[in-house]
């Protein structure tokens, strides 16, 4: 690992146009690992522009410095920076179909890609691969390249990395949190950072808008498998009739796995084309190899998969059955 470290600070020392970019619909990883990022590559003199294919969640937007540190990707705006990079960092995903409208300007970038991720199952569409599943988040991964370029961490990459960390651990509490990243966390409060301000700016800012939603996903509560399988879903019209957006969804499946008993849950989500789904494991069941039914992926506690035009309604029960089977599977 540390020879790839070593690596990819040797590419950034010799090159210096980059560009940054993550996966739709982008949650505290992501973002939190491209600020960091992009902030060490400001430090040392290079020209680095983090563009994405969806806008920032505004739940994550208190991170930003400025309004257009990170940008929503727009083609005759854009494609430029896309082609004159020396170096383009793919953050926190290893499909690159998951970049959506970039996809077809990063293929046929003459750049150096560079991938940096903890999730399973790679594409391997870059050139040089950073991906250590071991990481409790791409945050993680990023702080121990920054330690190899003996960045000092000061407050200004404590709190993008500490959101990275937090959000991807589940405040603390997944698998991979262990004595070692307890030390980082540490660090980064030493750093300046106050866990209460990120929490609230993270957790509770929702809008009223987003607590209708949410009695909406409850109303919609099932259990089943002799109450180890629960799940609710959110409809368009349920959006539309709370005037409410996709980000208010985030974190609605957690709920699930606070019923006593479930051991799985599931989220529905439906969109103009489609659907998606969340799942969540307790302690037994990879619901990434259940995602991956639903060509979805993700961790073995955490994962997600889209279905495209098929009717959410009518494909519910199929995904039901798939987690009933791996219920009996991982529980007999």
């Amino acid at each position: 690992m540390k020879n790839i470290f070593e690596n990819i600070i040797s590419k950034i020392k010799t090159n210096n146009n980059f560009v940054i970019t993550t996966h739709v619909n982008p949650d505290g990883d992501a973002i939190g690992s491209e600020l960091a990022l992009a902030r060490y590559l400001t430090s040392i003199h290079k020209k680095v522009k983090i563009i994405n294919c969806s806008a920032t969640p505004d739940y994550l937007k208190f991170m930003l410095n400025s309004k257009d540190e990170v940008v929503e990707f727009n083609k005759e705006y854009h494609t430029g920076f896309i082609q004159n990079a020396d170096i383009i960092f793919t953050l926190d995903f290893n499909h690159l179909n998951r970049t959506e409208a970039l996809e077809e300007f990063i293929i046929i970038s003459e750049a150096t890609i560079i991938c940096i991720d903890h999730h399973e199952y790679p594409e391997n569409f870059e050139n040089i691969s950073l991906i250590d599943t071991k990481s409790s988040s791409t945050g993680e991964i990023i702080y121990r390249l920054l330690k190899q370029a003996k960045l000092e961490i000061t407050y200004d990459f404590a709190v993008p990395l500490y959101v990275a960390i937090m959000t991807d651990t589940g405040s603390f509490k997944y698998e991979r949190t262990t004595s070692e990243l307890h030390r980082i966390i540490a660090e980064f409060l030493d750093a300046g950072v106050i866990p209460k301000i990120i929490h609230q700016n993270i957790f509770d800012q929702g809008s009223a808008n987003r607590i209708q939603l949410l009695g909406r996903a409850f109303n919609s509560l099932v259990i089943d498998a002799n109450g180890k399988l629960a799940y609710m879903k959110i409809s368009s019209k349920d959006l539309i009739e709370t005037n409410s957006n996709e980000e208010d969804v985030e974190g609605f499946v957690n709920y699930t796995l606070s019923i006593k008993g479930v051991e799985v849950g599931i989220f529905f989500f439906e969109l103009e084309s489609g659907f998606k789904m969340s799942f969540r494991s307790a302690t037994k069941v990879p619901v990434n190899k259940l995602a991956a039914e639903f060509n979805g992926g993700g961790h073995f506690f955490a994962s997600g998969a889209r279905i495209e035009n098929e009717i959410m309604d009518e494909t519910i029960p199929k995904v039901i059955d798939f987690a009933k089977e791996y219920l009996q599977k991982y529980f007999n």
